[in-house]
């Protein structure tokens, strides 16, 4: 019996390393791998399901299901993982406590952008801000002319003005916007002083949360065209086996003490760190082992109308990895 054929865009990550270059095989699948930059990726996956099996915008994806819209399905395989406490960046003129954001001007690259639904998600939840009551700026951060990707339904009460013509970047600088959210910081985040993170101790902060509310936001996700699990329902488990594989692999490549597989110094207290607040298995594939993380974002992309109903995160993945145990 000849193997699937199935193409495959992802990002760089040492946690799919063995993947891409063949060491952990995919039973029953031939992969033709593209490593590519991740807007090319997203926009080519989003708007022309361009490969079988992709690295996907969390927010997107659940946006595009919540409407119907399952050309795409995800597997529980999370690619990037990301807190957002320090996504918030404000200027600190303006805004020295939760209470300030009222009335002012927040910048997001997109309302869909994933980075983004969960900082107003700490912003609506944990510092207690009514989304309603800010006046909300989209456009590109660093270039202009960045729009949606996905229709989305907002709140009623909620103002969102798309900027054409401006960066988020340009606007902060020069005081036209009060804060901005999203994913990496603004270019003068570096050069003007009162530009600064909400959280002053925003590595503290994640660390908490994450030990408490069991919440590590997922950024990606991998997502297959639904015309291929069709055709080869058992290619979702297989996929998932072989990537959560993968992960293993990397995490232990990662705690061992004799070697530096990843240029950052003191990589081993890091990973102490993350055992601190998530426990042993701290980078989990698979539903139940992220219900609290999926379990909130749902309700974050919901509460804010980038999804068109609150789904369960049982309706976004295979039913056949809903139950899978990790070993």
């Amino acid at each position: 019996m000849s193997k699937l054929a199935l193409t495959m865009a992802v990002s760089h990550y040492d946690h799919i390393v063995d993947i891409v270059r063949g060491r952990v095989p995919i039973e029953g699948i031939e992969l033709d791998c593209m490593q590519l930059p991740l807007h090319d990726i997203f926009q080519r996956t989003v708007g022309y399901a361009d490969f079988d099996i992709a690295e996907m915008s969390m927010a997107k994806y659940v946006s595009m299901r919540s409407q119907g819209d399952d050309r795409l399905i995800a597997l529980p395989v999370f690619l990037s993982r990301v807190s957002r406490h320090s996504a918030i960046y404000v200027r600190k003129d303006r805004i020295k406590t939760a209470a300030d954001f009222v009335g002012k001007r927040v910048g997001v690259p997109e309302w869909a952008q994933t980075a983004a639904v969960y900082g107003r998600g700490v912003m609506a939840h944990e510092l207690g801000v009514d989304l309603t009551k800010v006046k909300w700026v989209q456009a590109g951060l660093g270039e202009a002319g960045r729009a949606e990707k996905v229709p989305l339904k907002l709140p009623n009460g909620l103002e969102l003005t798309p900027v054409a013509d401006r960066s988020l970047t340009e606007m902060l600088d020069k005081g036209d916007l009060d804060a901005v959210v999203a994913a990496t910081p603004p270019n003068c985040f570096a050069s003007n002083p009162n530009v600064v993170r909400f959280y002053e101790n925003w590595l503290e902060a994640e660390v908490e949360y994450a030990r408490v509310k069991k919440i590590l936001p997922i950024m990606h996700v991998l997502v297959v065209k639904k015309t291929v699990l069709d055709r080869a329902p058992w290619a979702a488990g297989n996929i998932f086996h072989a990537f959560d594989i993968a992960r293993k692999n990397s995490i232990r490549r990662c705690e061992y003490l004799g070697a530096s597989v990843i240029p950052v110094p003191w990589l081993s207290e890091a990973v102490k760190r993350a055992k601190y607040a998530m426990g042993g298995d701290f980078w989990p594939y698979g539903l139940e082992a992220n219900r609290p993380t999926l379990d909130a974002f749902l309700q974050f992309a919901f509460e804010q109308g980038v999804c068109h109903r609150l789904l369960k995160p049982e309706e976004i993945f295979p039913e056949q990895t809903h139950h899978a145990v990790r070993v």
